[in-house]
């Protein structure tokens, strides 16, 4: 089976209703960014961080995965898929997508803030008082501005592999995961699915200029 490495960003869960991690006035649900998505933030307003994400974590529970979702999950059926995603959500494994890396952590998890492999799955709201068997208090296990990404050797292995790298829903402009394009070995082909592409067709690389959803349908066409 050839190996098929997907990249995906916000694009990809826009069409479920989820709204992208940032607009171009740098607020996230009417918050700066920085304000709720960062060490300092939460080290400023802890509750307000909780709140935050308790609400994301309701609207995940409001959602269902789009037709992007699961023609990405169907291909598993003729193709070893890895899908390396910069969303937070679980959409991918809800639509059956069984290999799945988060690069910027999940909603439903959290892990504890004196011990980072402390990590649980979470469904409900998280307050401050909810604390580790150490003593610490749990936070979102997502990573924020300012810190590592631990997945990305993980991711960049993946790419090095892949024998066709499809990127849907992503601006290409947050780094590290933009830079993994460059981790494909020659000759690969990259397809680009983007209502608003960053890059242009040119050598290897396809733009498929469309939403998630009517992109992937003209990739199924092209790959079959």
């Amino acid at each position: 089976m050839k190996h098929i490495v997907v990249l995906t960003g916000a694009g990809m869960s826009a069409e479920s209703g989820i709204k992208t991690f940032r607009d171009a006035d740098g607020l996230w649900e009417g918050h700066n960014v920085m304000e709720v998505a960062s060490p300092e933030g939460f080290a400023h307003n802890p509750e307000l961080v909780l709140n935050f994400y308790n609400e994301r974590r309701k609207q995940l529970n409001e959602v269902e995965p789009n037709q992007a979702h699961k023609d990405l999950a169907a291909l598993e059926t003729d193709y070893r898929v890895t899908i390396i995603t910069q969303n937070v959500d679980d959409l991918h494994e809800r639509a059956g997508s069984s290999d799945v890396v988060h690069l910027h952590g999940e909603l439903r998890k959290i892990r504890s803030t004196g011990n980072p492999i402390d990590i649980k799955d979470w469904s409900e709201d998280l307050k401050l008082g909810d604390l580790c068997n150490k003593g610490y208090q749990f936070r979102p296990h997502i990573v924020w501005f300012g810190e590592a990404v631990p997945e990305i050797e993980t991711a960049v292995k993946i790419c090095d592999a892949a024998d066709i790298l499809v990127i849907i829903g992503t601006s290409m402009q947050v780094y590290p995961a933009a830079g993994l394009i460059d981790y494909v070995q020659p000759n690969i082909p990259i397809y680009y699915i983007d209502p608003k592409p960053a890059i242009e067709s040119g050598g290897k690389i396809t733009v498929i200029a469309k939403s998630a959803t009517e992109g992937l349908k003209d990739l199924i066409n092209i790959l079959a």
